[in-house]
């Protein structure tokens, strides 16, 4: 499989993931296609002219999506901490350790719409010479402080569950601590489905991730509700053993939150894309066989690198032609990739190697 090639050609668009923007280029979508003198000019001008697809389309597609992610922030902060702010109020006047550790929690998770917020508006940023591929990987950034006020949640909410179990204390206004907790079950729900929804839908998994955190958050105010019966019954211990079960369910999500930023900081994606990728790649006509496929996450946005190699006899022109319809047909056909950077390399004759050059080079 070749690595990469001094001469062939690097063929590099930006797009917007949309299907219905024009190509205003003139050129051709396969090998040996004629259409007269005027027609091989204009490839052949393509060919060696600098182009980009970058275009007010693509970016109008980078705003809407951070924009939609900006009022989702916006909506579920303002739910998340009129919650908490209630909870609080009858944290205060029922001295329940186990909504104390709901409320905490429902807290953090209105916070976390802080960083996500900067990370979204950095991401609006355009590409500079520093800062090449633009200011997406701020929202993995965002992530790193998700996690970390997660961790913090849940080592308050234990501590003041063990304070408790050795401190007991009487539970008070035990109907509006039921109420509190169903309160936050309900607006936990509904946070969780709108930013999953439209975290998937844009491709941010920091949302996505505090969405699930945001689910959590909604059955471990259910929890509460049992502590608050085991209290009515006779049971003030159940109170502080529930904070310590959230504790717990914090610290599960905790981990998954903790998986999913660790996987995007290192570039992983689903190998489904991998593979989807490939089958598109080889259906263009004029690919003899597909080399290695990069694909990474950039912010929401997924870019791709991909090697293909064409017939060694082909001309450039006509090496050009393939590696612009295998790149039209990823940013097409391949879900939230908004860029690409196709190389072909040439295939055969047999014994050939086209990388001689770069073989003290290559990284193993």
């Amino acid at each position: 499989m070749p690595d990469s090639d001094p001469t062939p050609q690097h063929h590099h668009h930006g797009h917007p993931n949309e299907h219905g923007h024009e190509h205003g280029h003139g050129h051709g979508h396969g090998p040996g296609e004629r259409r007269g003198v005027k027609a091989l000019a204009a490839k052949v001008a393509h060919a060696f002219t600098p182009h980009s697809h970058d275009s007010a389309a693509k970016t109008d597609s980078a705003l809407e999506s951070s924009s939609r992610g900006m009022r989702v922030l916006a909506v579920s902060f303002a739910i998340l901490m009129l919650t908490a702010a209630v909870q609080a109020v009858i944290v205060v006047a029922s001295g329940s350790v186990a909504l104390l550790g709901d409320t905490l929690h429902n807290l953090a998770d209105a916070l976390t719409a802080v960083p996500l917020a900067i990370a979204f508006s950095l991401g609006r940023r355009a590409a500079t010479r520093r800062f090449t591929y633009g200011y997406g990987r701020a929202e993995d950034l965002a992530g790193i402080v998700i996690v970390v006020l997660i961790a913090a949640s849940a080592a308050l909410a234990g501590y003041e569950a063990v304070r408790r179990l050795l401190e007991p204390q009487d539970v008070r206004a035990l109907g509006w601590v039921a109420a509190a907790a169903l309160a936050g079950f309900l607006g936990n729900e509904w946070v969780a489905r709108y930013r999953i929804t439209v975290g998937r839908q844009i491709g941010s998994a920091a949302l996505v991730a505090d969405g699930l955190h945001a689910r959590t958050d909604g059955f471990t105010s259910l929890a509460v509700l049992l502590g608050a019966g085991g209290a009515a019954l006779g049971f003030p211990i159940a109170d502080p053993v529930v904070g310590l079960l959230i504790t717990v369910a914090i610290c599960f999500v905790l981990r998954d939150a903790a998986r999913e930023i660790y996987h995007r900081l290192m570039d992983a994606v689903d190998p489904a894309l991998v593979d989807e990728a490939e089958r598109i790649l080889a259906t263009v006509p004029g690919v003899e066989r597909v080399g290695s496929v990069r694909l990474r996450w950039i912010g929401h946005a997924l870019h791709a690198e991909v090697e293909i190699l064409v017939d060694h006899a082909m001309s450039v022109v006509d090496a050009h032609a393939v590696a612009v319809e295998a790149e039209h047909r990823l940013i097409h056909d391949l879900p939230r990739l908004r860029a690409a950077t196709v190389h072909t390399d040439p295939y055969g004759p047999d014994g050939a190697d086209h990388h001689a050059t770069l073989a003290t080079h290559r990284i193993t």
